[in-house]
């Protein structure tokens, strides 16, 4: 498997680094439904709507090639693959815990509710 083109870190901020590694809203939204347990493929798939099984791949390669995620293949008949977060998967956590307080603070500002998932 390929790796992920090097990051120039010399010219850039944290945040564009974060962006950078994690601009992509597939790419963010796999973290989150690998926050609690190992998921297989089409686990992902299903809770990912609007996903294509190509962008699913291409954004899993990624994540494991940043070592945020990890896949573990057990050789069965089929065979069976999970994903699961790494240690600097899960040390994103809290990042996204704050993001879910500030979308409950600013729908409740603009007199809104929503479902927490």
């Amino acid at each position: 498997m390929g790796s992920s083109p090097k990051l120039d870190v010399k010219s850039k901020c944290l945040v564009e680094l974060f962006t950078e590694t994690l601009g992509s809203k597939w790419k963010i939204l796999i973290i989150w439904h690998l926050r609690n347990h190992a998921l297989r493929f089409t686990d992902l798939q299903k809770r990912m709507h609007g996903v294509n099984s190509n962008t699913l791949t291409f954004h899993l390669r990624e994540l494991e090639s940043q070592k945020i995620i990890s896949r573990v293949a057990f050789p069965e008949i089929p065979p069976r693959v999970e994903y699961s977060l790494t240690e600097h998967g899960k040390a994103l956590l809290p990042v996204f815990d704050a993001i879910r307080i500030w979308g409950s603070q600013y729908l409740e500002s603009e007199g809104m509710k929503m479902d927490v998932c």
